[in-house]
């Protein structure tokens, strides 16, 4: 075997002071900003790097939504479902850059109910000036908060999928994300009303998740059920056309969420981040185990699809305290959130409430449950079950009436659901004209 040379061996070695030299040496504007938010230079950048990691990371959830939701739905729903998936992603980020920041930041005094910094984005060049932390740039403040803003319209897009229409979804998104979300996100993470009576939501179990949940219940009340869902009094299964994706779905955003939940500690501290990660992912693994044994004793057989939602069930139920709660807690939340989902779906069929993904369950009742337990179990004796509950009602109504007037207004202006040809067809070929597997369209009635 030819030896390799000395400069191919010294080589990488330069390669790799080069990069440490430019990431811990940094720029001056870098400097400045270090200098500027009393941190060491070396704490800014990797304070950075990892926000934008965890940026990334929240990013990937949207291909385990699109992946997921296509799963446990009709194959012939399945460019509908991917189309509306880009599209949230887009309509996310560019909202919350018009309008959605600076509603969610606003600045000023603390405690209020609303408030505005203006249109689009705005700082100085080098973007130091963080909206309330000086660890990292604006810029990452801002993509790392757009990753948040898009999933709460992603889990009204599961529970309503194959039967709503597309320009009347995208509508209700726009609006959805650039206001509803932004505004009860201030109440707490922009230092509003909320955050100052000391309700608390680590990363989201409300402020994202049952915001999302909320709206997602108020469509698919105003939607109805799929045709040929419920039939005599009796629920009729009808089933997603490929696990496989499901499944691929569910590992995807369980990845996503060490950034979802990791991210949130906003900054790189080791000891933080990493028990963060620790209770994220035992929730996770808790909630699956509660829900295999849930569906498997209720329905004598082992159900992948409750599996699946377990594991989801898990993370929205720890994402509002994982930085606050105990081990053992944590394995208890997640264990909980797992038996919650099961036996939510199946209530939400007993009331003809027809979500083909189950992100009602998942989303809204696991993140009240998760929200609620951080009065439980949080190691900070301020967080309490009143102060819990109170941010749970307030957040809710105010998102499920914003959201079930507009799916109203929608609906009666535009119409909100496809014609029953068009529905027993497919939307992909409906709304689209194109399948997603092409030659395996048939004009079925489920």
């Amino acid at each position: 075997m030819k030896q390799r040379s000395k400069f191919s061996l010294l080589l990488p070695c330069l390669v790799y002071a080069a990069a440490f030299a430019v990431v811990f040496i940094g720029l001056p504007s870098t400097v400045f900003a270090e200098e500027a938010a009393g941190i060491s230079a070396e704490m800014f950048t990797v304070n950075n790097v990892w926000m934008m990691v965890a940026t990334f990371l929240v990013f990937i959830m949207h291909l385990g939504f699109a992946t997921l939701e296509s799963g446990l739905t009709r194959a012939k729903n399945t460019t509908n479902i991917l189309f509306k998936n880009i599209s949230i992603v887009a309509i996310g980020i560019l909202t919350y850059t018009i309008v959605g920041f600076n509603l969610m930041y606003p600045g000023g005094e603390d405690g209020g109910w609303f408030g505005f910094a203006g249109w689009g984005l705005s700082t100085d060049a080098a973007g130091i000036t963080s909206a309330y932390s000086e660890g990292y740039t604006y810029w990452t403040d801002f993509l790392f908060q757009a990753m948040f803003a898009a999933t709460g319209a992603t889990i009204v897009s599961g529970a309503v999928a194959e039967r709503i229409k597309l320009g009347s979804f995208l509508v209700f998104v726009t609006l959805f994300v650039g206001i509803c979300y932004p505004i009860t996100g201030m109440w707490k993470w922009g230092a509003g009303w909320l955050d100052a009576a000391g309700f608390y939501d680590f990363a989201g179990s409300t402020l994202v998740h049952s915001v999302g949940g909320w709206g997602a219940l108020a469509g698919v009340i105003l939607l109805g059920p799929r045709i040929g869902k419920y039939v005599k009094g009796e629920t009729r299964p009808i089933m997603g056309h490929s696990m496989p994706l499901a499944t691929i779905g569910v590992f995807l955003l369980w990845l996503g969420w060490f950034g979802f939940n990791g991210g949130s500690v906003l900054s790189a501290d080791a000891g933080l981040t990493s028990y963060v990660l620790v209770t994220t992912s035992l929730a996770a693994a808790c909630g699956v185990v509660g829900a295999i044994a849930t569906s498997w004793w209720i329905s004598k057989k082992p159900d992948l699809s409750m599996a699946l939602n377990g594991a989801l069930a898990g993370l929205v139920g720890i994402t509002a305290g994982a930085d606050t709660v105990s081990i053992e807690s944590t394995c208890v939340i997640g264990i909980i959130a797992g038996i919650l989902v099961v036996l939510s779906v199946m209530m939400f069929d007993k009331i003809r409430i027809d979500d083909p993904v189950g992100a009602i369950s998942v989303h809204l009742t696991c993140g009240i449950w998760g929200t609620l337990a951080v009065g439980l179990f949080s190691t900070n004796p301020d967080h309490s079950i009143g102060k819990q509950l109170m941010g749970i009602v307030a957040i809710g109504a105010f998102s499920f009436i914003f959201a079930f007037v507009l799916f109203a207004i929608i609906k009666a202006v535009l119409g909100l659901r496809v014609s029953e040809e068009e529905e027993l067809k497919g939307l992909d070929l409906g709304e689209h004209n194109q399948e997603a597997y092409s030659g395996f369209q048939f004009f079925l009635t489920q």
